[in-house]
């Protein structure tokens, strides 16, 4: 992961992100606790050993990535009430598709979860939708056509 990247995320997102990133320290530490297996001093090495430095080695990476998250993490935050007419991240939408109505959530990358209506801001629809305003037709690569109903901000 880049440092420059921003990681856009909601109070509740990024509360989720930094306990995972605990657990994985406590992970990390419960592993390094106990008894290492040690290394053979023939030919061969003990892979209990080689499974444990692999472990340490993703838990490491792993840690790494929350970390840069952490620290380029932005909040999700409300716009002023004089652009809240425009879809952006943290914006409910609620859209018509083809007669069929439905409601999108704008979140990040990292909290997108399409199936609970939480689509990120760079996904082929978020990116259409967002900029748009209600009444304001918003057509996806696929050429599905999105009629923006209501835009409402209520962050958590």
């Amino acid at each position: 992961m880049t440092a420059e990247k921003k990681f856009y995320l909601t109070r509740a997102g990024l509360k989720k992100i930094k306990k995972e990133y605990e657990d994985l320290k406590l992970m990390k530490l419960a592993k390094t606790k106990g008894e290492a297996p040690v290394i053979m001093h023939s030919e061969d090495i003990n892979p209990e050993y080689i499974a444990l430095q692999e472990d340490l080695g993703l838990l490491e990476k792993k840690i790494e990535d929350f970390e840069a998250i952490i620290l380029n993490a932005q909040l999700i935050k409300p716009p002023a009430k004089t652009i809240q007419e425009t879809v952006g991240l943290g914006a409910t939408v609620l859209v018509d598709i083809n007669g069929h109505k439905n409601e999108f959530k704008i979140v990040g990358t990292l909290e997108a979860d399409p199936d609970s209506g939480m689509i990120s801001n760079e996904s082929p629809v978020g990116s259409v939708l967002m900029g748009k305003k209600v009444g304001d037709e918003a057509i996806t690569p696929g050429k599905t056509i999105y009629k923006i109903k209501k835009i409402s901000y209520t962050l958590s």
